[in-house]
């Protein structure tokens, strides 16, 4: 596979039924647990409560997506899930699904982003935090294998 030229524009959109074959690959690929299923991709494709972009470039070569979540009454979204192909990552994709996240829930009205990364995920949080977003708070044994989480959220 020839890599993405660091120049590539990287396009954010909704995701359709289309991606779901991509979706499911990439997320079997990236997480090792806490994995969302076909299933679940499929009711987030249709739900008023979650929002699943993907990321693309060069006529649809699919780069990333990101998964976001509306609760009824909150004007706090969640960026549940967010992954990158590795021949993307550092090439802007994560940056650009973060900026659509952020944009889909200014859409909807939310005042704050919020989400968890590992506290291992030193390449993550250097970019939430170079992004704008706050440490909030600590989850001890948050993921599937036990690993801690932080919280950051950001004011929109």
């Amino acid at each position: 596979m020839r890599p993405m030229p660091a120049s590539a524009a990287v396009r954010v959109r909704r995701a359709e039924l289309s991606d779901l074959d991509d979706l499911v690959a990439l997320e079997q690929a990236t997480f090792d647990s806490d994995r969302m299923s076909r299933s679940q991709y499929r009711r987030h494709l249709d739900s008023a409560s979650a929002q699943v972009l993907v990321a693309s470039a060069n006529h649809r070569k699919f780069l990333g997506t990101a998964v976001v979540f509306f609760r009824a009454g909150s004007s706090v979204a969640r960026l549940y899930s967010i992954a990158s192909r590795p021949e993307a990552r550092g090439k802007g994709v994560g940056t650009a699904l973060i900026a659509a996240s952020e944009a889909v829930a200014r859409q909807r009205r939310c005042r704050a982003l919020r989400l968890e990364v590992r506290t291992d995920n030193a390449g993550a949080i250097r970019l939430y935090e170079q992004l704008g977003y706050g440490r909030i708070g600590r989850y001890a044994h948050y993921y599937a294998d036990g690993a801690d989480a932080w919280r950051y959220e950001k004011t929109l």
